[in-house]
């Protein structure tokens, strides 16, 4: 494969998961909690280095594609082992559960500062894996394209 087909790919491909994630939000009705958005950042920088590197055939640009793509597969994991309960999430979108010596005033308080969407509540899954989970297989593989434009022109 061709390093102008690979970057095509590549950036496509994150263009194409952010086009997604805006069409589950806005027409699906289920809004980004903090590490959804997190995720769909490191897509809009593959895709305009996907832009600039297809145009310029900068070769080396490949490696800022695949560090992107990586960074946004990273945070998909984390959010995933998040939904699943493998570890804590920021505290500002995972419920803790603990509420023990807490004032009524302060759980009143701590209730309506409470974010509306959940990092650790799964809205959505296919075939087991939630839209965090996709990202980070999907992910992984524009990595490996953004790998092979590089091999291309290296």
């Amino acid at each position: 494969m061709n390093f102008r087909t690979s970057i095509l790919l590549a950036a496509g491909g994150s263009a194409a998961l952010l086009l997604g994630a805006l069409a589950f939000q806005h027409f699906g009705g289920l809004p980004p909690c903090k590490l959804c958005m997190w995720q769909r950042y490191p897509h809009v920088a593959a895709v305009g280095i996907g832009a600039v590197a297809w145009l310029t055939g900068v070769g080396v640009l490949a490696l800022a594609g695949a560090a992107a793509a990586l960074t946004t597969a990273g945070i998909g994991v984390y959010h995933a082992g998040v939904e699943w309960r493998w570890w804590e999430g920021p505290n500002t979108c995972t419920a803790t559960g603990d509420v023990g010596g807490m004032e009524a005033s302060e759980l009143l308080d701590q209730i309506l500062a409470a974010p509306v969407v959940r990092c650790d509540e799964v809205l959505w899954d296919f075939l087991g894996l939630s839209m965090a989970g996709w990202n980070a297989v999907i992910s992984l593989a524009l990595a490996g394209l953004w790998l092979v434009a590089w091999r291309a022109r290296a």
